[in-house]
C-alpha cells in the first residue's frame, strides 16, 4: 500500500496546486523555472519543469513529444528539445486536455507541429470548461486545437518505434490517451497515474473514482513488469507502483461505497478518515473525498 506521513505537506501542495490551477499561468514567475531532462531509455526522455512532465522521443524522423505544460514555457522546452535533436517537433500529443499539460499548443502549433489528442479532449478545448474545483479554462483558438483526434487506439510508426496511443476509457477525464513506446516498454500514463498519492479527478469533465480504477486496471494488463512509466507528474515508475495505486484507490473506494450503504451524511462520511494511511486529513484531502462521494449518490 501507499502511505504518507513525512511527505504529507507536499502532498498538500500537489492537491492544493488543482485549486489554483487556471491561476497559475499568471500568477507563476515563470523565469525562475528551470527545465530539467532526464534520460528514460534508449531515445526516449522526460522533460520536468511547471505542469505535467513531458515525454520526448527523437530521431530521424523527428521529435514526438507528449504534453507541453504552460505556454511561457515554451521558449525553454524548446531549447532542452533542441540540445536532444536539431530536427523539429513534428506531434505534440496531448495526453488530456488540462492546460498544465497542453498549454503550449498554440507556440508549438504556430512552429509547424501536429497536435494530436482523444476526440473528447479536442471538444473540451474547442470551448471554456469548467473543472470540478469550479475553476475554469478558457476555450483554445484554432492554432492549439489537435488536428490529429483518435477515439479507441492510433499508432504511430515513427523514430523506428511502434508508439500506441490508448483511450482506456473515461478516467481522470473523458479525454485520456496513454502513450505507449512498445518496442522501448515505455508508456506515458498522463494523469491517470501520478506520483502525488490523491488523483486529480476531474467528474466535471468525464472522469471518476471508478473509471480511473478501471483504466489502472487496463493499464496494468497492457504492460509488464519491466515497463517503465512516466507518470502524469511525479517520477519514474514501474508496474508495481501502478498496481498499489491501484489498490490504494480501490481502499478508499471500499470505504466511501461503506459509507453510503450505511446512510451516512457527507459530513459522517469524512469523520470516518476514508483516505486514512494514504492522505493527510484537512481540507483538500476532504475536497476530494466530497466529490468522490457524490458520485455514488
Amino acid at each position: 500500500m501507499v502511505h504518507t506521513n513525512k511527505g504529507d505537506s507536499l502532498i498538500s501542495m500537489f492537491l492544493l496546486s488543482w485549486l489554483l490551477l487556471p491561476l497559475q499561468a499568471a500568477g507563476q514567475d515563470f523565469d525562475n523555472i528551470e527545465i530539467i531532462t532526464n534520460h528514460v531509455k534508449d531515445n526516449i526522455y522526460y522533460l520536468e519543469g511547471s505542469g505535467g512532465n513531458i515525454g520526448v522521443i527523437v530521431g530521424n524522423d523527428g521529435v514526438l513529444i507528449v504534453d507541453n505544460q504552460f505556454a511561457p514555457l515554451s521558449n525553454k522546452i524548446e531549447a532542452a528539445i533542441t540540445d536532444l535533436s536539431e530536427l523539429p517537433v513534428t506531434f505534440a500529443v496531448n495526453s488530456h486536455f488540462h492546460y498544465d499539460h497542453t498549454d503550449g499548443n498554440e507556440n508549438f502549433g504556430k512552429a509547424g507541429a501536429f497536435i494530436v489528442a482523444q476526440e473528447n479532449a479536442r471538444r473540451r478545448m474547442e470551448s471554456t470548461q469548467v473543472l470540478a474545483t469550479g475553476r475554469a479554462q478558457e476555450r483554445y483558438d484554432e492554432v492549439g486545437l489537435p488536428k490529429i483526434t483518435f477515439t479507441d487506439t492510433m499508432r504511430f510508426y515513427f523514430n523506428d518505434e511502434p508508439i500506441d496511443l490508448i483511450h482506456t476509457g473515461p478516467g481522470h477525464t473523458d479525454g485520456d490517451a496513454q502513450v505507449y513506446f512498445r518496442e522501448s516498454n515505455v508508456i506515458h500514463t498522463g494523469d491517470m497515474f501520478v506520483r502525488y498519492v490523491l488523483p486529480f479527478i476531474d467528474q466535471n469533465n468525464g472522469g471518476s473514482l471508478d473509471g480511473m480504477i478501471e483504466a489502472t486496471d487496463r493499464l496494468a494488463s497492457i504492460i509488464n513488469d519491466e515497463t517503465i512509466i512516466i507518470p502524469g507528474h511525479g517520477q519514474l515508475s514501474n508496474r508495481n507502483d501502478l498496481l498499489n495505486y491501484r489498490d490504494m484507490l480501490v481502499t478508499i473506494r471500499g470505504n466511501l461505497t461503506r459509507a453510503k450503504v450505511q446512510g451516512m451524511s457527507p459530513q459522517e462520511m469524512l469523520d470516518t478518515e476514508p483516505a486514512d494511511g494514504f492522505a493527510p486529513v484537512g481540507d483538500s484531502t476532504n475536497q476530494w473525498l466530497l466529490r468522490a462521494y457524490d458520485e455514488y449518490r
